[in-house]
């Protein structure tokens, strides 16, 4: 399988942007940056170098944090991925937000965004952004819940996967280009909703295919404001893979850990990290080559803490760092994240944030970027004062809010962002 850096859509992103920097120049650029959202699936608070991770090795995101801003206190809108995609995109908490847990195909309408629904990319395509998701959705299928898909929600462009199920298969038989799936040359077992499974011919990996089409989408949109939601599949586990082959940790080669004296799944596990950095890498030095870095803003974050579904060792890595609990806890380490800004000319580099954020945050940020109106009902903080250097001007929240419906209802509640009631 071809790598990322040998593919004709980096080639296009990277080697030829000196022909076009010098055209594009300042000419296009103009006051509303461009904003990209990438989220790792189940990275955990301490899964980075700059984050304190001693064994897996993240140098692109530990540069990123170095050339912009890290948050040690930023969370993710739910302990589970589709609440916290849901709380992402409405700028609501997890009490408001339409998407209240991971229903799957028992209730489809459950785990689906309505026509109603405002969204984040909504929002912005209405005030002239281009739009694109790669990646997975996981907030409405083809079918009955149809209303959720992407293109329905804001989106101008889709590459992915629409079910979570189908996503945790990181050699699927096929993915989707906005309503029409792309048939890929893998072989799978089939199990679950549509697309799941695992594969016995692996040749295309997902992740690699979904940041070529990140990549081709920034190349091809340089010249205007764009909004990029980047949302990433790995580190999460392959779990009907865990469950009939004992290791969910499905990559295309092992890298620099491949001989390490660990099991394969802790190889594995280390492995998806690292090319999730590098993807990461190879985007922040395509959008300098192509001279738009200044206007443009990347955030790096994770849909929430960090998971134990693939087999591998949490000790060996401790994923949640000095926290407390992992995925589906409302304890720390299932819900505070890793987040990190990078705006150049914008942002300090080298700096840390206490502020407490979280998803929902996202809405007001992108709203005042866009230079408009932040709808009715949001929970939604500006983050742009704390980007800029002026802690002063910043709001806080009162309070965030999370609950969790699996094995029976919690909630959970962070006052003033010093005391949390469970």
């Amino acid at each position: 399988m071809k790598s990322v850096y040998q593919t004709p859509a980096f080639y296009a992103f990277c080697f030829i942007t000196s022909l076009v920097v010098s055209i594009v120049g300042n000419a296009f650029a103009e006051d509303r940056p461009n904003i990209i959202w990438i989220m790792a699936d189940d990275l955990g608070y301490g899964d980075l170098g700059c984050y304190g991770q001693k064994v897996i090795k993240t140098p692109h995101l530990d540069r990123m944090a170095r050339e912009g801003m890290r948050f040690t206190q930023f969370y993710a809108g739910a302990t589970v991925c589709a609440p916290s995609r849901s709380v992402l995109m409405t700028g609501q908490h997890h009490g408001h937000t339409r998407v209240r847990g991971n229903a799957g195909k028992a209730n489809p309408i459950a785990q689906s965004l309505l026509p109603e629904d405002v969204t984040v990319a909504k929002i912005l395509k209405n005030a002239g952004y281009a739009t694109a998701l790669t990646g997975k959705w996981g907030l409405g299928n083809a079918g009955s819940a149809e209303a959720g898909l992407p293109r329905k929600q804001g989106f101008d462009y889709f590459y992915g996967y629409l079910n979570q199920q189908h996503a945790h298969n990181h050699f699927p038989d096929f993915l989707w280009r906005n309503e029409e799936k792309v048939k890929l040359p893998n072989e799978c077992v089939a199990i679950g909703e549509e697309g799941g499974g695992y594969a016995t011919k692996a040749v295309a990996f997902a992740d690699e295919l979904i940041a070529e089409e990140a990549m081709k989408f920034v190349y091809d949109n340089r010249k205007k404001p764009f909004f990029l939601y980047w949302s990433l599949v790995i580190p999460h586990a392959n779990n009907e893979r865990t469950r009939e082959l004992k290791d969910g940790a499905e990559v295309p080669h092992y890298g620099i850990y491949n001989d390490k004296d660990w099991e394969n799944p802790d190889k594995g596990q280390a492995a998806m990290i690292t090319m999730m950095d590098a993807y990461v890498g190879t985007m922040l030095q395509g959008i300098q080559d192509l001279g738009i870095a200044e206007r443009t803003l990347v955030i790096f974050t994770s849909d929430n803490g960090p998971h134990n579904e693939s087999n591998h060792n949490l000790k060996r890595f401790q994923p949640a760092g000095p926290l407390s609990g992992i995925k589906r806890s409302l304890t720390d380490g299932g819900i505070r994240v890793p987040a990190i800004a990078w705006w150049p000319g914008t942002i300090q580099p080298d700096t840390v944030s206490t502020h407490v954020g979280y998803f929902g945050d996202l809405m007001a940020t992108a709203a005042e970027l866009a230079k408009i109106e932040v709808p009715s009902e949001r929970d939604s903080i500006s983050l742009v004062p704390t980007f800029q250097g002026k802690k002063e001007k910043q709001a806080s929240h009162e309070f965030l809010y999370w609950e969790f419906h699996e094995g029976g209802f919690k909630q959970a509640a962070l006052y003033r962002g010093r005391w949390k009631g469970i």
